[in-house]
């Protein structure tokens, strides 16, 4: 008959990391916008674009520079395109109407 003690001494730590998002309140605040009105629809489609408008080539003295999509550093990026995608979702849906001027 083997009787095993734990040693705490040697089993593992394990620290929890506290992780402070200063953005949080306002991402929920973003999530939680409810889309009840096809004029406000159609404002958030026309406010949020469909794809990154930093994103350019630029030519300097005959050389081509890229310039990536800067939008991602955005810390509110995903809640804000999940917004128009709601957006576009209650206008196609509920609303019933063409939503391809809206899309890129």
């Amino acid at each position: 008959m083997s009787t095993q003690t734990h040693n705490p001494l040697n089993s593992p730590i394990t620290v929890k990391k506290f992780h402070f998002d200063l953005f949080y309140p306002l991402r929920r605040w973003v999530d939680n916008i409810e889309i009840t009105n096809d004029k406000f629809a159609h404002f958030l489609c026309n406010l949020i674009p469909c794809t990154c408008p930093f994103e350019r080539d630029i030519t300097i003295f005959g050389k081509t520079f890229h310039i990536p999509p800067l939008c991602k550093l955005n810390p509110l990026y995903n809640e804000v395109v999940n917004l128009r995608l709601r957006a576009l979702s209650y206008l196609e849906g509920d609303c019933g109407e063409d939503i391809t001027k809206y899309i890129c």
